[in-house]
């Protein structure tokens, strides 16, 4: 079977929207060459777990390659896509050199040579994410998350995801009950779920994102603490939650605060990332506004992470 590989060389900010774009259109797999992956260490403790070649990687920007089938389709879908991207110019995303390249591969070549790109990765002081394929045995006090990059959405280890998770490793002291918005790959729901979170319900407009998150947390075990469930961002949930977490654009972050403040018990915690530093104050005074104080924001390369509690 023939397959198109659609490469991108965009940068650093625009990975997340693009890899959302390009899994939404049907990706069966999507792999970020990001030179910052060579040096990159997540705070004192966490970093790599394994060596890279720099011969892999752009010299400078980021480039995201994803694969479709060929078909009767592709032309149209690759049309598509690229009208998409452009479209995250009106969000204010940099697309750098925004080149696009398409080239015909083999099945077998893309369907193994991905996967060295994807390694165990230790993403906070507990949490460890590796993928399904590789054997690794935890230290002591060091929880594993399982995730297979193929079926979609990567491995959970793009900044915003890591700043998350080190909030909700810091937040959750055990029986937590916690909403993940925009779920993704359901690696935010997996690690609340792993860190003592007693219930976590998991929610996705995508469908994709639905089926991809209920396979993860399928591989880890923890369906009985995870609901996954098609919604639109929080409408409709009710109920009261000590934690909403959600990794999403900072303008739906913004979207988000009055229905996450509805469900929260007071001193519940608001952590959101998803937000490019130029968008950071603009979320903040959205919060401040919407009756949260701020405890904390983290920076991570050009992204932002912000706990917030409920007065």
């Amino acid at each position: 079977m023939k397959w198109s590989e659609f490469s991108i060389h965009t940068t650093e900010e625009a990975v997340e929207p693009i890899c959302n774009i390009l899994h939404e259109a049907g990706a069966s797999g999507v792999v970020i060459e990001d030179p910052m992956d060579l040096v990159k260490e997540w705070g004192i403790h966490y970093g790599e777990i394994y060596q890279l070649s720099p011969d892999d990687y752009p010299e400078e920007g980021v480039r995201i390659k994803a694969y479709f089938p060929v078909n009767s389709f592709l032309a149209e879908t690759i049309e598509e896509i690229k009208e998409a991207i452009n479209g995250l110019l009106v969000y204010d995303f940099d697309l750098g050199h925004n080149h696009v390249q398409i080239v015909e591969v083999d099945e077998e070549d893309w369907a193994t040579a991905w996967k060295k790109y994807y390694k165990p990765v230790k993403v906070s002081k507990s949490i460890t994410i590796t993928p399904t394929w590789e054997s690794y045995t935890p230290q002591d006090g060091e929880t594993i998350i399982e995730l297979d990059p193929g079926m979609a959405f990567g491995t959970g280890t793009h900044p915003t995801t890591v700043l998350c998770i080190q909030a909700l490793d810091r937040t959750i002291k055990g029986g937590e009950r916690v909403v993940d918005v925009g779920t993704g790959s359901g690696v935010l729901s997996i690690a609340a779920a792993k860190l003592g979170a007693e219930q976590v319900l998991a929610l996705d407009l995508d469908d994709v994102a639905v089926v991809s998150a209920r396979q993860n947390i399928a591989l880890n075990q923890l369906e009985a603490k995870i609901s996954v469930k098609q919604n639109n961002l929080l409408q409709g949930v009710s109920g009261n939650y000590d934690i909403v977490v959600a990794n999403i654009l900072a303008e739906i972050v913004v979207q988000c605060i009055q229905d996450a403040a509805a469900i929260l018990k007071p001193g519940g915690s608001f952590i959101t990332s998803g937000i490019i530093k130029r968008k950071k104050q603009e979320v903040k005074d959205a919060l401040l506004e919407g009756g949260f104080t701020i405890n904390e924001v983290v920076e991570m390369e050009d992204w932002v992470a912000i706990l917030a509690e409920k007065q």
